[in-house]
């Protein structure tokens, strides 16, 4: 019993750290740029900080650690404060999805580092399992939030590319988004649509910090 609570222990541990990372370098890139874009509604609200607090949904994460699936506090946005509403509603949905690839690529350099000197075991061991899980973590959270689903980013990005009709049918269907999801989610589908698209990505990533590195 108490090696299972250690072990348990061991892995919140593991977890919690590259989990407030990508959850709050998501949300918060969609509040700096929404910002820069010229609609200040995230900032006035305190969500343009790197404070895990502020972007944090209680039964969403509580729900990411135990069962795998969760949320972050959705960053608000408001359109019309935009040069071009619907370019700029693109740039801000695509700026989470993006900031987690440039996490797990910084998060996979850190790692190949790390194996280069050769740390010390006490402390490159937990280090390593750390930014392994930053990897796979960040890589998964940008994939999933692409996925043109309503209320993901990628529904909000498709939206730049609709026309004026395809948008408004689009919009109808808004409302079922959610329900949706959490069918496609439990049900397997988005897991069995991830997988490969993540293959993808992750070579491309392991390819590019070869190069780097």
């Amino acid at each position: 019993m108490w090696e299972d609570l250690s072990l348990r222990i061991r892995e919140f541990a593991v977890m919690i750290p590259p989990l407030l990372l990508a959850l709050t370098a998501h949300e918060y890139a969609h509040a700096w740029t929404a910002n820069k874009l010229g609609d200040p509604t995230a900032r006035a609200q305190g969500r343009l900080t790197l404070n895990p607090i502020a972007h944090l949904d209680p039964v969403g994460t509580f729900a990411l650690f135990f069962f795998q699936f969760g949320w972050a506090k959705p960053v608000p946005v408001n359109p019309y404060n935009f040069r071009h509403p619907v370019r700029d509603n693109v740039w801000v949905a695509a700026a989470g999805p993006a900031v987690n690839i440039l996490t797990a690529t910084a998060s996979l350099i850190a790692l190949v580092l790390l194996w280069r000197i050769g740390a010390p075991a006490f402390w490159g061991r937990p280090l390593e399992a750390i930014l392994v899980t930053s990897y796979s973590f960040n890589l998964i959270l940008a994939i999933f939030n692409l996925f043109p689903l309503p209320p993901l980013d990628g529904s909000h990005v498709l939206k730049g590319f609709l026309s004026r009709r395809q948008l408004i049918a689009f919009e109808r269907l808004e409302p079922a988004g959610p329900f949706l999801l959490i069918l496609l989610v439990f049900t397997g589908v988005i897991r069995t649509i991830l997988l490969p698209v993540y293959a993808v990505v992750d070579g491309q990533v392991r390819w590019l910090v070869g190069w780097l590195v």
